[in-house]
């Protein structure tokens, strides 16, 4: 509750010292007061707006709503910034006479103007890098043997987010990826759904993800935003699609890889249930063989070094999605993005395939993650982190 208050607080406060700003600086707006007005606010309700609706019962218009109020969101947080920095410049400008009662006006005209401009072109731009997802590959040496399996290659996707934005084009499109990938397994990593379930259902979303050729199947965990819209419609649905999803499980596949799902962390805030402590989810696992962990956010790694897991896969983070967002996300994160060994462990983070909020990307590219991995019982397990990007 108190996150969600801070989120409306600071959601309102960028609304009203933009609406202010444009007001002061566009005459226009002066004499047309009460249109702007109805204006802004048609504009500054869309997102919380179409989400109240989407909750209640999912249309096109919700649709309709939440992409207008995605991309508003993203010109909140540009329009900003980009007003807030002509606030600073101004003040040594007034403080040398340069910016004067004689100019002051049109300062603030071609600054908000110059926001307007600048904003769009970075939204733009945003929006085709979001729709243009690479496929980035990690080469990982395993330092167990898995049977007589001497590689994999896996597939893992994060963050699809499918719902009112991310929909049938863009399924299809990781479906094209991942047949071009040809992986052997695929691993979703949470966040499969953007949160209520409306949307999906009523395109039936899932029905255009396929990876035919992945022999050793396609497992899931379960993300945060999966519990927002109500787990107990969302994970029915995803595994009615022969997606296993691992709830606080560990199974073994071939060569008698082990692999560990964990519940989100959120799961007790959303869905009242605790998830189990890492010790104790693989307390049963045979730590002579590969150890494969799935945890939606990437929080306490060291859990993962202390519990002998040799792999853990994440996402969650975006890498930020918008700059300079990726930047609060690398400092809250040990790993925001990429690849990092700690101890005997080696941790991937995804940035991931879908988005939320506005579809736009600055700073972070849309991904799936495809690991080459090889297995030995010799050497020093030394990894070498190799990634190219198509």
């Amino acid at each position: 509750m108190i996150f969600f208050t801070i989120v409306i607080a600071i959601y309102s406060f960028a609304n009203i010292y933009i609406f202010i700003k444009g007001y002061g600086a566009i005459q226009a707006f002066q004499k047309n007061r009460i249109l702007y007005l109805a204006i802004f606010l048609l504009f500054a309700s869309s997102f919380i707006a179409g989400k109240i609706l989407e909750s209640r019962h999912s249309t096109v218009f919700s649709d309709v709503l939440n992409v207008i109020g995605g991309f508003w969101l993203a010109f909140l947080l540009y329009g900003f910034l980009f007003l807030f920095l002509s606030d600073i410049i101004s003040i040594p400008l007034r403080l040398t006479g340069i910016i004067n009662s004689n100019n002051i006006t049109a300062f603030k005209k071609w600054s908000y103007l110059a926001t307007l401009a600048a904003s769009f072109l970075l939204i733009a731009g945003g929006f085709i890098n979001a729709l243009s997802p690479r496929t980035t590959e990690y080469s990982i040496q395993i330092n167990k043997a898995a049977g007589d399996l001497k590689e994999m290659r896996i597939a893992a996707v994060s963050d699809i987010h499918l719902g009112s934005i991310i929909r049938k084009r863009s399924i299809k499109k990781l479906s094209e990826l991942l047949k071009k990938a040809e992986p052997d397994l695929v691993l979703l990593l949470g966040d499969i759904v953007d949160g209520e379930i409306g949307p999906v259902l009523r395109g039936d979303l899932l029905q255009y993800f396929s990876c035919p050729q992945c022999k050793a199947g396609t497992y899931a965990i379960t993300g945060n935003h999966e519990f927002i819209g109500g787990g107990a419609r969302t994970i029915p649905y995803i595994e009615s699609k022969g997606i296993r999803v691992l709830k606080d499980e560990v199974i073994s596949i071939e060569g008698g890889i082990q692999i560990a799902g964990r519940l989100d962390r959120d799961s007790r805030r959303f869905f009242g249930k605790e998830r189990l402590p890492l010790a104790q989810l693989l307390a049963g696992t045979d730590k002579s063989k590969p150890v494969f962990l799935l945890d939606h956010q990437p929080y306490h790694l060291d859990d993962a070094v202390d519990n002998g897991v040799d792999l853990q896969l994440s996402g969650h983070t975006h890498n930020g999605q918008m700059w300079p967002l990726n930047l609060i996300t690398s400092r809250h994160y040990e790993l925001s993005y990429g690849y990092m060994k700690k101890g005997n462990t080696q941790f991937i983070v995804s940035s991931g395939f879908g988005l939320w909020g506005p579809r736009v990307r600055i700073g972070s590219r849309p991904e799936i993650v495809v690991l080459n991995i090889s297995f030995t019982k010799t050497g020093s397990g030394s990894t070498t982190d190799s990634y190219s990007n198509s």
